[in-house]
């Protein structure tokens, strides 16, 4: 019986429990806590229903209250048209409706803007110029600015002008310097000067103590030489025209040595490049009794200073041809930037300190300003050249920016209406690169060469192979490769029409992405020995992802 029993209670263990109290319980150490464990399951049920309210609640606000940011939705192209106008060779780009798309900034000549505002309600006789800013998205006019009819020049991208954080634009027109918000088309400030002031504007350190940079421009006063320093926030001149002692410029660039000094290089007609320390032409304007120069901290480098002409004070930064360029080349991020210079005869790199030549290239006649990109991927830019070789024949060049060794080129047609070539970086720490003209023999138009460009899309995968994007048989004003969003499309704009005064006729400006022409543009090989379909090529150049960087 005991051995059932126990047998029973290894069965059932709950069952010898039966009839014994509570309290005997109690005593045994077994605790029921029914009570207890009830008020800790209720705890946990508030606990999750309330955990569950809050996530529908963030859901909810974050879903309608706090909306997520709406990505501009960008058209492929867009084509707006002016009647009975004329144009300039200017074309900027700048983020003006700050919606991470870039928008574009053009000027035309007509007697009514596109807001149906005409040039006598803005008190100007007819026609007048317009200054325009359009979204890079659809085209449509973010801002217009009706001003009189002489527009000299445009400057966009100027940082911290009149004190804003987003770059500014710089116009001269009639005796008038006026420096406008790209994001409004506002007037923020405007300077009356009788100097043929000139292109570019350069961007100094702050001078006046305000701090915001200030703007050097240069002038002409017959064939004498100024300088004219003005205050970056508020436009007012600081000290007097400075006089270098230099006639017959036709260039000129500021340049950063490797101590961080600021020189002006001139680029003069008898072919020569000389340099002046910012340090001396900024005492030469503020040599006034009684100017406080104490919060400007300029300097002049010394390798620099034991070249300088004791005479002169400048410094022969370049003697050796006719330079018809001057441009500053990116060295790796490094500082100073090199100097690429372009004359009659060669195209020669020269190092942006010491002065000395890197290398240098003959070429027949550039025809065009070079313009770099990035071909064989080293980190260093390469050149874009074109250069004359005869009978309406032109050669597009590129020059291995670390050697000046030719690393691609091709032969084609030249208009006399073709822009300069234009690059936009891709993902892969190289460029595409677009050029006007027409490849010999791979087209059958019976439009004559001087009607008719081509436009050509060139990546350094593919160096045999060209596509054929366009063609254009307006007269083309300007042109320029873009990088619409970041990261995102890369396109191109394009404006075209006369650009004399004395003409009038259609001015269009227009904007193509580059996948869609892509889609729709012709193989043209350069060789056989590529063995790719079309169709294989076109993929290619689809999966192409573009950069802000190279």
């Amino acid at each position: 019986m005991t051995d059932n029993k126990e047998q029973d209670t290894e069965i059932h263990p709950l069952k010898s429990e039966e009839g014994v109290s509570p309290a005997s319980l109690t005593k045994k150490g077994v605790c029921l806590g029914s009570s207890g464990l009830s008020h800790l399951s209720s705890w946990r049920t508030a606990a999750f229903f309330l955990s569950v309210f809050l996530c529908l609640i963030s859901i909810f606000a974050f879903s309608f209250i706090i909306p997520c940011p709406v990505r501009p939705v960008s058209q492929r192209t867009w084509i707006n048209t002016y009647g009975d106008s004329s144009t300039y060779t200017f074309l900027a780009v700048t983020d003006a409706n700050n919606d991470k798309v870039m928008d574009v900034i053009f000027a035309f000549r007509g007697s009514k803007g596109c807001l149906n505002v005409s040039c006598s309600d803005a008190g100007f006789s007819s026609p007048c110029s317009f200054l325009v800013a359009v979204t890079g998205t659809n085209g449509s006019v973010l801002w217009e600015r009706p001003l009189s009819q002489e527009l000299l020049w445009v400057q966009c991208g100027i940082e911290k002008l009149g004190g804003l954080e987003a770059p500014g634009c710089l116009l001269f027109h009639s005796q008038n310097l006026t420096a406008i918000d790209s994001r409004s088309g506002v007037t923020l400030w405007q300077n009356n000067n009788t100097l043929g002031l000139k292109q570019p504007a350069l961007k100094v350190p702050d001078l006046d103590g305000d701090e915001v940079g200030d703007v050097v421009l240069i002038g002409a006063a017959g064939d004498e030489t100024k300088v004219v320093i003005v205050s970056g926030r508020t436009g007012q001149q600081i000290g007097i025209d400075a006089d270098p002692g230099l006639s017959d410029v036709l260039g000129h660039v500021i340049h950063v040595t490797s101590s961080g000094s600021y020189y002006i290089l001139f680029k003069k007609a008898d072919s020569a490049v000389y340099g002046y320390a910012l340090k001396n032409i900024v005492a030469m304007a503020i040599k006034t009794p009684g100017s406080n120069t104490s919060n400007i901290k300029l300097q002049q480098d010394p390798k620099w200073e034991e070249m300088t002409n004791s005479t002169s004070g400048s410094v022969p930064v370049y003697n050796s041809g006719s330079v018809q360029h001057l441009l500053k080349m990116g060295n790796q991020g490094k500082t100073p930037e090199n100097l690429l210079l372009v004359t009659g005869h060669w195209v020669e790199l020269i190092d942006g300190q010491s002065l000395r030549s890197l290398w240098r290239v003959n070429i027949t006649k550039v025809i065009s300003e070079p313009v770099f990109g990035n071909f064989n991927n080293d980190g260093v830019p390469d050149v874009v050249v074109e250069d004359e070789i005869g009978n309406g024949t032109k050669k597009v060049v590129i020059l291995d920016g670390s050697s000046g060794a030719v690393l691609w080129e091709v032969e084609m047609m030249s208009s006399s209406t073709s822009p300069k070539p234009s690059t936009v970086n891709t993902a892969d720490n190289r460029s595409a690169f677009l050029f006007w003209g027409e490849v010999r023999g791979k087209t059958n138009t019976t439009v004559s060469l001087n009607q008719q460009d081509f436009l050509y899309l060139l990546h350094p995968s593919y160096p045999k192979i060209l596509l054929e994007l366009n063609n254009s048989t307006e007269s083309i004003a300007a042109f320029k490769a873009v990088l619409f969003e970041k990261s995102r499309h890369a396109g191109y704009m394009l404006l075209t029409g006369p650009t004399e005064q004395s003409e009038t006729g259609s001015v269009s400006l227009s904007k193509r992405e580059l996948k869609e022409d892509v889609t729709l543009s012709r193989v043209v090989r350069l060789s056989q020995e590529e063995g790719f379909s079309d169709k294989e090529v076109r993929d290619s150049f689809l999966m192409l992802q573009y950069s802000s960087s190279a």
